[in-house]
């Protein structure tokens, strides 16, 4: 009778692991940024997963520890302090990954190999390292707290100078083409985007403003972001600044939304959140909802960030004055002209690689402490006390911490935008193209 069921199981598990085997073998230098996302995608479900479910194992291990023996952490304690060793032992690995790949500027590097392949060893020395960091002591993790915090600002800065980077390029883009049709769309973009700004503040006052005497922290929250929306607009504008309405709509409007988010993020029992009753009755739905949202903005942003050869990790002096992939024409005339039988000997020239490895690396390191901040609502407090409810366990980025933040990325990312603006107006002498 268990033979049947028995023959099942071993069929299963063999197919599932040659599913594996196929997948893992099938990543090339085409899906390599991929994998490293999927593999970003289960260091974050693993690290909710401890959060909230591995308190036994968790319990166990710390009554290892003398210090554990007499007073044993409440929950919160526990929560925290899984979710960090998560992203330690994932920050390890990309920083690891990061330092072996310094330097690697042409694809003939043997070391090339290794950003691309070797995705077995790669699994096994992050499960390795994910053991090591569930044994390190708890002043390690602690220390490592800290260093999230950090890691975690820089990485938003990342976030906003990845924007800047885009809506410069944008404007650009359509103010070159010096044609009356995309001057006009620049102009109904800028206006559509105000209007967007605007009916968002509206709506945000009526959600989290519902009595204008006990919510005056929501109502400086909305005055300063409308505030920060006309500063840019006016800089943007100043006749000594070689500015556009283009940039400065898309700023706001990004502005905005970080407010949102920051008034979103307000504890669960905080009288002034107008969306709490609504977000407390929590369904399945809503909370993967909530995890893939989280995943794609930071994978997102790991990837557009790391891949870049333009931010924090500009090509060498040399690489700028030939392209990465030469032309057919450049190919041709690059020929002498020898006799066709000499031609086939010449050894072709390496080719650059697309982007810094190390700094694709270091970013998703840096995305690995940013989202242990968002699942402990950035250390201020345990998840649970931040979000004021029963059901914290499911909850994301919510506390005060998490709304304190959000604040500085808002008028940080206004300042960078300004800076942009008037930085050359300071420094005429630099260029800054």
């Amino acid at each position: 009778m268990g033979v049947g069921p028995s023959c099942a199981a071993v069929c299963c598990t063999a197919c599932a692991c040659e599913a594996c085997r196929n997948v893992v073998g099938s990543i090339n230098r085409s899906t390599a940024r991929l994998a490293y996302v999927v593999l970003f995608a289960l260091s974050l479900l693993l690290s909710w997963l401890v959060r909230d479910y591995a308190q036994p194992l968790l319990t166990f291990a710390e009554t290892l520890d003398p210090m554990h023996v007499i007073h044993v952490p409440d929950s919160a304690w526990f929560q925290e302090q899984a979710v960090l060793r998560v992203s330690l032992g994932t920050s390890l690995f990309f920083v690891l990954l990061a330092l072996l790949l310094l330097n690697v500027q042409l694809q003939s590097d043997y070391r090339d190999a290794w950003h691309h392949g070797g995705w077995w060893l790669k699994l096994v020395a992050w499960l390795l390292l994910l053991v090591v960091a569930f044994l390190v002591p708890d002043s390690v993790v602690s220390a490592y707290g800290y260093v999230c915090r950090g890691g975690s600002f820089v990485f938003l800065f990342v976030q906003a100078m990845i924007l800047l980077d885009f809506v410069f390029a944008w404007n650009d883009d359509w103010a070159s083409r010096d044609e009356h049709r995309w001057y006009m769309a620049m102009l109904v973009v800028s206006i559509g985007a105000y209007v967007v700004c605007v009916a968002l503040l509206i709506v945000l006052a009526v959600w989290f403003v519902p009595n204008s005497d006990t919510c005056q922290t929501n109502q400086l929250i909305l005055f300063f972001s409308t505030l920060l929306i006309v500063a840019l607009t006016a800089v943007s504008l100043h006749n000594k600044v070689n500015g556009s309405l283009l940039p400065a709509s898309i700023v706001s409007i990004y502005c905005t939304y970080v407010a949102a988010t920051a008034l979103c993020s307000e504890p669960r029992d905080y009288e002034c959140n107008g969306l709490a009753p609504h977000l407390n009755s929590l369904s399945s739905m809503r909370l993967a909802l909530s995890m893939l949202g989280a995943l794609l903005s930071v994978a997102y942003s790991a990837v557009r960030a790391g891949s870049s050869t333009a931010l924090l990790s500009p090509p060498e002096e040399d690489d700028l004055e030939h392209p990465l992939l030469p032309t057919t024409a450049d190919a041709d005339a690059s020929k002498p002209p020898t006799s066709a039988a000499a031609t086939p000997s010449e050894p072709e020239p390496a080719e650059h690689v697309a982007y810094s490895y190390s700094f694709f690396h270091l970013i998703f390191a840096l995305a690995a402490a940013y989202s242990a901040m968002l699942l402990t609502g950035w250390g201020v407090g345990s998840s649970a006390q931040a979000a004021g409810g029963g059901e914290a366990e499911y909850l994301i980025d919510v506390g005060w911490g998490s709304v304190s933040v959000k604040l500085l990325q808002q008028w940080g990312t206004g300042l960078l935008y300004v800076w942009a603006l008037v930085a050359p107006l300071l420094f005429p002498d630099r260029d800054f193209s």
